[in-house]
């Protein structure tokens, strides 16, 4: 099998509704935007896909650099591919997503040729997984209260705040939580890098006492040994390494620097399937969780083959409360049943016209 033609179909992406909002100094939920489909065809007439939010910059990338190091190469070769297409991030900097798009388009590829979902490809785990709720920014501690309550009632064991960015105010909110919910409900805290050394131990004390489950990226991840400081400083367990480039190599940085009670892995933004196994291995091996950041149906399947991961992401993005499709009324979240990644489960009309139309081609 031949990779034959790799093509970018641009696709229009109607803006979130209803909007929400992120912490303080972070845009909100996207506007219209111009996303687009990563295709690529094979002699065998096996066509893997992929998507991306960001249309132009993947374009960008595709023509100048990838198509051509793709073309009339074999596609099973996804170890041989990820090397190559990390070798020209010395040249281009790609986007930190774009690795994983052409990855995950040929584990779609792959998954399809041998008519197997591809959390079974990648060695499957387990049938299902409990979600956890992670919230948008709300208004008010009472707002969270409220929110908090809606999703114990349709069925999550386990909430993540994303917060306001103020150490003070957040750590008020984290406190009222507990209290609100009582000792038996994991939470979780996610400071979406807000805060420098001082706020993020302020904030991570209280977390502490609150008994929080985990604190995820309360700082930049520029700098591992603040990382490192900070984990002298407080007790409440780190996660780490969700959005530093370098997939697996900088996780294991921060692990061997000893601030790593736990990890991230993501198919969005550790290089695709690959990277993100890299990486959950590379966590195991130190007998770590590697927890999958970000909802999505590619996420689904590396829930669904790791070992070391106890949580489905699942956004919260509205009050009232709406419960994403993917997770049932107990709470969980099961494995995907389409050959190859199943973008199509969620193509209630067949695919985007502007897909639709390159796939008839």
């Amino acid at each position: 099998m031949i990779i034959t033609a790799v093509e970018v179909v641009r696709v229009r992406v109607p803006a979130y509704d209803p909007p929400f909002v992120w912490r303080a100094g972070l845009p909100g939920s996207e506007p219209e935007a111009d996303g687009a489909w990563l295709v690529i065809r094979t002699d065998a007439g096996v066509t893997g896909l992929a998507f991306a939010l960001r249309g132009a910059m993947l374009q960008d990338v595709v023509d100048r650099r990838i198509r051509a190091e793709l073309l009339g190469r074999d596609p099973v070769a996804r170890e041989y591919l990820w090397d190559r297409i990390w070798e020209l991030d010395r040249i281009d900097r790609f986007p930190i997503f774009v690795q994983g798009v052409v990855d995950v388009a040929l584990w779609d590829l792959a998954g399809k040729a041998v008519g197997l979902p591809v959390y079974q490809l990648l060695g499957s785990f387990r049938e299902s997984l409990p979600a956890y709720a992670s919230t948008v920014t709300f208004g008010s501690i009472e707002e969270y209260l409220d929110v908090a309550d809606q999703c114990l009632e349709l069925g999550f064991p386990a909430i993540k705040l994303h917060a306001w960015g103020d150490a003070h105010k957040d750590a008020r909110l984290a406190e009222a939580l507990r209290e609100h919910v009582g000792p038996d409900i994991p939470l979780m805290y996610d400071g979406s890098a807000g805060f420098d050394l001082l706020d993020a131990t302020y904030l991570g004390k209280a977390l502490s006492a609150a008994d929080y489950l985990w604190y995820e990226e309360p700082m930049r991840e520029f700098s591992v040994t603040a990382y490192k400081r900070l984990a002298e400083r407080v007790d409440v367990p780190l996660i780490v390494a969700e959005v530093a480039e370098g997939a697996h190599m900088k996780t294991a940085d921060f692990i061997a620097a000893g601030c790593a009670a736990a990890v991230r892995t993501s198919t969005g933004l550790r290089g695709g399937f690959t990277g993100a196994m890299r990486t959950a291995h590379l966590a195991d091996a130190f007998l770590l969780r590697a927890e999958v950041h970000g909802p999505g149906v590619a996420n689904r399947h590396l829930c669904m083959s790791i070992s070391n991961t106890t949580y489905y992401e699942s956004l919260i993005d509205s009050n009232p409360v709406r419960r994403p499709a993917e997770v049932d009324a107990s709470g969980n979240v099961h494995a995907p049943t389409l050959a190859g990644v199943g973008f199509e489960e969620a193509w209630v009309d067949g695919p985007p016209p502007a897909l639709a139309a390159a796939l008839a081609a």
